[in-house]
């Protein structure tokens, strides 16, 4: 299945086709809107040659930072983004020797690979369910419980960028997201 996330039909084709790439994405997502955190992994890929975790957590974090700060940077915040992406690469090298769908294709649980995506830097609890969620939604990765691991982000609709397909769906999870900041604003 073909990720269509970006609405750039080449930085989607990344995520597509480099599990890596959908990583990352998905670390980048968070203070930046979904669609450019998303086209980050293109961009890295465009001005460093590879995805390659080994060669990621190999560069020079200066020149790296530098890279990742070039307009149009792969984030609002490049630097710190930078040095995370080069810690995530370094785990997924050391961990499962640069095979990053091991991540996923290891796990045996939803449970188990919830815990697995926690660990990454950079996933909270909220990102690793959404993360689950994409992976069973979008790449049919749905190991034992993974409905039960990632709760609401399972249920059909418009919740998070698990739903994501088009330009539509973007829309209609931007909505929703709005309709629950404003919800909890009434609230407090």
């Amino acid at each position: 299945m073909s990720i269509h996330i970006t609405g750039d039909d080449s930085a989607d084709r990344v995520l597509t086709e480099d599990p890596f790439a959908l990583l990352v994405g998905m670390m980048l997502d968070q203070q930046y809107p979904m669609e450019h955190a998303f086209r980050g992994p293109a961009k890295v890929l465009d001005r460093f040659g590879t995805l390659d975790p080994a060669r990621i957590a190999a560069a020079d974090p200066e020149e790296f930072a530098a890279l990742c700060s070039t307009p149009p940077a792969i984030h609002r915040f490049p630097g710190s983004m930078a040095a995370r992406l080069q810690a995530l690469a370094a785990l997924v090298e050391e961990r499962y020797d640069g095979r990053t769908e091991r991540l996923w294709t290891e796990a045996t649980t939803g449970r188990e690979l919830l815990k697995r995506v926690m660990e990454l830097p950079g996933f909270g609890k909220q990102k690793a369910q959404i993360f689950v969620a994409l992976l069973a939604k979008q790449l049919g990765v749905r190991p034992d419980g993974w409905e039960q691991a990632v709760g609401d982000y399972a249920l059909e609709g418009h919740r998070s960028v698990a739903d994501v397909v088009d330009g539509e769906t973007l829309q209609k999870v931007r909505d929703f997201k709005k309709q629950k900041k404003a919800a909890a604003k009434q609230q407090a």
